[in-house]
């Protein structure tokens, strides 16, 4: 039976990285999911109250990750056959080459790296759309999911924040929906993290 779920991600975050790896290999491996993976931006979840949310700034003060979200959510709507490319690269761009999510540059050599045309996604972004959509889908993550970082599961109304410790592991994911059913457990944390 086909599990649907969806899982939040800002490519700046380690452990987002770990889950997407692990729903991407789940996905090409021939897992039975249903997944929408929904754009959280952790620029704005730091924003102070009263101050003008990340979506309604110019983009000099968007922060460091939106730029990268955007296209993200520009490859995810208009060039779907090659987000999970993308996703997985964008993620190794920052966590592996330490590369700078504020920069356009980035976008560009990652997007071309896994074959897409680059100025077709440029010029989504441009549109403005993907900003929209993180706006939209950010707000719709907070008020339903009362979503606080990433990564969070959801599956129907129940959201659960996780951080998975290896890359690349589809079983893990399989555990964390697992547990996502066990309703009587609140929290579940290592006191200490093995070495």
């Amino acid at each position: 039976m086909t599990r649907s779920f969806t899982v939040s991600f800002d490519y700046r975050c380690p452990f987002a990285r770990n889950a997407h790896e692990a729903v991407v290999s789940g996905l090409r491996a021939g897992r039975d999911w249903d997944v929408r993976f929904v754009p959280f931006s952790l620029d704005q979840a730091h924003v102070a109250e009263g101050e003008p949310p990340v979506w309604e700034r110019a983009p000099g003060k968007w922060g460091t990750g939106v730029l990268a979200l955007l296209w993200g959510i520009a490859v995810r709507d208009a060039f779907p056959d090659r987000f999970f490319d993308y996703h997985v690269a964008l993620f190794a761009a920052r966590h592996d080459h330490g590369r700078k999510l504020g920069h356009e540059d980035v976008m560009r050599d990652t997007a071309s790296e896994v074959g897409l045309d680059v100025d077709a996604v440029a010029d989504e972004v441009a549109s403005g759309r993907p900003l929209d959509t993180l706006a939209r889908e950010h707000r719709e993550a907070v008020k339903r999911w009362e979503m606080f970082g990433v990564p969070t599961f959801t599956v129907g109304d129940r959201a659960v924040f996780v951080r998975l410790m290896e890359r690349d592991r589809p079983d893990d994911v399989d555990r964390v929906l697992e547990m996502l059913d066990f309703e009587r457990l609140n929290e579940f944390k290592h006191t200490r993290i093995p070495r």
